[in-house]
C-alpha cells in the first residue's frame, strides 16, 4: 500500500480553489481505501472539459466503468499479492534505498539509488583520495577501472570480456563509434536512421558529417522503413534499440542481418535496453553499441557510460578521438598517437573516478541476475500497467503509444494524453513518479529488480483518480518545469 495524503492535499487545493472534484473522499484516499478493485464510477468533475473529458459525453460521466479490450478484468489484492509472492526477482528490491510512500517508475531515465553506493563513494573519497591521495591511481586500481566495469557490464549485454569499456559520455561514445564505422566504410555517404532515435545520437550524426564535409549525409526515416532504407550506399545504420518515447524495440538482429547484407555496419544505442531486456551483441553480430549508466543500471545522474566494439574491428581503425588514455603507452608520453591494443583504445581522457565508482557499487545488484527473468518480469509488469489504465483510464482520451506486443517493446509504457505534461505532475504531487515526452506522452519505466506488481496497479489506480477529479487542472501543474 502506498500513503496518498499528498494526494488528498492536493484534492484539498482543488477544492478551496473552486475547482471541486465530485465525489472526493478525504478519508477514502487513506491508506486503507487503495484497493484493487479501485474506485466505483462516479462522474468526473466538469474540470475535465478541456481536453480530457469522457468520450461517452462532453460534460457528463461515462455510460459504467472505464472499460478496456474484451476479457480484462480486475485483479483482487490476493492476486496481486501472489504475483508479488512468486516473484523470482523480489528479493533484488530490498538492495535500492526507495523512498516510503513512492511509487517510482521512472527508472528508465535515472535508476534508483542501490544501497552500497554512497559507502563506496565515500570511501573512494575519504581514505582512497584522503589518504593514498595520488597513490590510489595504483593502490586502489583506479587506472583499470574502466575496462573492469566494461567487463561487467559486458554479460548484461551479451558481450565477451575485453569488448567494452565504460568511459565518457553516451554522446561522446556514439561520436566515438560512429566515426570508426564510417572510417570502415570510407566510399559510402550515407547514416541511416529514424524518427524514434534519441535526438542527441541524430545531432552528433549531423554534426560529424558536417565536420567531416566529405558529403555524407543523415537518412533519417520511420521506424518501420528502416530495412527498406538501407542499400548499397549506406556505411552504418545508427538505431536506438528501445524508443525513449514509446517504448518501440527494433529487432536487432534481423536489422543487423539486413545492413550486413547490404555491407553496412550496425551502431546501437543501448540506452533503454541495457538491464532492463535481454540484449545479446554477440548473437546479432553487432559492430557497434553503446549506452549509458544511469537508467537501469542505477550509476546515480550523469553516470559514465559505456562503449562497445565487435572484437575482430577492434584492431581494423584508429580512434579519430585520439586521448592519452588510449594510447598504447600513456606514461611514456610519446609526441606522437599510438592507439592501444584492444578496447582500450575507444578511451579518450582521465577517467572520472567518483563516478566509476558509484557505477561499479551499483552493478553489485546485478550479481545473480538472470536477464531472461528479467524481460519476463518487464513484460508482466508492462502488460499489467496496460490493462489496468486502459480498464480505468480509456474513458478520458488516454491512447495507448507503446506496442502491445511485449516482444515488440521495451521495459516501459507510453501513453499519449492531451493534457499529459500537467497530468503527470500531478501524479508526480500524488507519489506516483513517471515522466513526459513533448508532445503529449506519458511515460512509465519499469525496472524489474525494484519494481512490483503492486506498485503497478496502484499507480493505475491513482492515475484513474487524477483523471477522474480533475486535480491536473491545478495552477501548479501547469507551470512548465526545465527538466520534463
Amino acid at each position: 500500500r502506498h500513503d496518498l495524503s499528498r494526494y488528498a492535499m492536493a484534492a484539498n487545493d482543488l477544492s478551496l480553489s473552486g475547482l471541486s472534484p465530485s465525489g472526493l473522499s478525504l478519508s477514502g484516499l487513506s491508506l486503507s481505501g487503495l484497493s484493487a478493485s479501485g474506485l466505483a464510477p462516479s462522474a468526473p468533475s466538469s474540470g475535465l472539459s478541456r481536453g480530457l473529458s469522457p468520450r461517452n459525453s462532453p460534460r457528463g460521466p461515462p455510460r459504467g466503468p472505464p472499460r478496456g479490450p474484451p476479457g480484462t478484468s480486475p485483479l483482487t489484492d490476493d492476486d496481486i499479492a501472489a504475483r508479488d509472492r512468486t516473484d523470482l526477482l523480489a528479493h533484488k528490491r530490498a538492495a535500492f534505498q526507495l523512498p516510503p510512500g513512492v511509487i517510482y517508475l521512472d527508472g528508465n531515465s535515472l535508476g534508483a539509488l542501490p544501497h552500497g553506493v554512497s559507502t563506496r563513494v565515500a570511501d573512494a573519497i575519504g581514505t582512497q583520495w584522503g589518504k593514498q591521495l595520488i597513490r590510489a591511481w595504483n593502490d586502489s586500481a583506479w587506472i583499470d577501472m574502466p575496462t573492469r566495469i566494461g567487463d561487467r557490464i559486458a554479460p548484461l549485454i551479451g558481450a565477451p570480456a575485453g569488448s567494452v569499456i565504460a568511459a565518457d559520455s553516451t554522446s561522446l561514445n556514439v561520436m566515438k563509434a560512429l566515426h570508426a564505422a564510417l572510417s570502415l566504410r570510407p566510399t559510402r555517404k550515407v547514416i541511416v536512421s529514424d524518427t524514434g532515435n534519441f535526438p542527441t545520437d541524430l545531432y552528433v550524426a549531423q554534426g560529424l558529417a558536417a565536420m567531416l564535409a566529405q558529403g555524407h549525409t543523415v537518412r533519417v526515416v520511420a521506424p518501420q522503413d528502416v530495412a527498406a532504407a538501407i542499400d548499397d550506399s549506406v556505411a552504418v545504420v545508427m538505431l536506438t534499440q528501445v524508443d525513449y518515447r514509446t517504448g518501440r524495440r527494433h529487432d536487432m538482429e534481423a536489422l543487423t542481418r539486413r545492413a550486413h547484407g547490404a555491407g553496412a555496419l550496425t551502431l546501437w544505442d543501448l540506452a533503454h535496453s541495457a538491464g532492463a531486456i535481454g540484449v545479446d551483441l554477440t548473437a546479432a553480430r553487432a559492430d557497434f553499441a553503446v549506452g549509458c549508466g544511469y537508467k537501469y543500471l542505477n550509476g546515480g545522474p550523469g553516470a559514465p557510460a559505456f562503449i562497445y566494439v565487435r572484437p575482430d574491428l577492434l584492431g581494423a581503425f584508429a580512434p579519430a578521438h585520439a586521448g592519452w588514455m588510449g594510447h598504447a603507452a600513456p606514461f611514456a608520453f610519446e609526441q606522437d598517437y599510438r592507439p592501444a591494443d584492444g578496447i582500450v583504445r575507444m578511451s579518450v581522457g582521465t577517467p572520472a573516478i567518483l563516478g566509476l565508482t558509484a557505477l561499479d557499487a551499483a552493478l553489485d545488484v546485478w550479481d545473480g541476475v538472470d536477464m531472461g527473468e528479467v524481460e519476463r518480469k518487464s513484460a508482466a509488469l508492462c502488460d499489467l500497467f496496460i490493462e489496468e489504465v486502459e480498464r480505468r483510464c480509456s474513458a478520458w482520451g488516454l491512447t495507448l503509444a507503446s506496442p502491445r506486443d511485449a516482444a515488440r517493446r521495451g521495459s516501459q509504457v507510453s501513453f499519449r494524453c492531451a493534457e499529459g505534461y500537467a497530468v503527470m505532475q500531478a501524479l508526480i504531487g500524488a507519489g506516483v513518479i513517471g515522466d513526459f515526452r513533448a508532445p503529449d506522452i506519458i511515460r512509465f519505466g519499469m525496472t524489474p529488480l525494484y519494481t512490483r506488481y503492486r506498485d503497478v496497479v496502484d499507480a493505475a489506480i491513482v492515475l484513474e483518480r487524477i483523471l477522474r477529479d480533475g486535480v491536473w487542472r491545478l495552477p501548479l501543474y501547469q507551470v512548465r518545469a526545465k527538466v520534463t
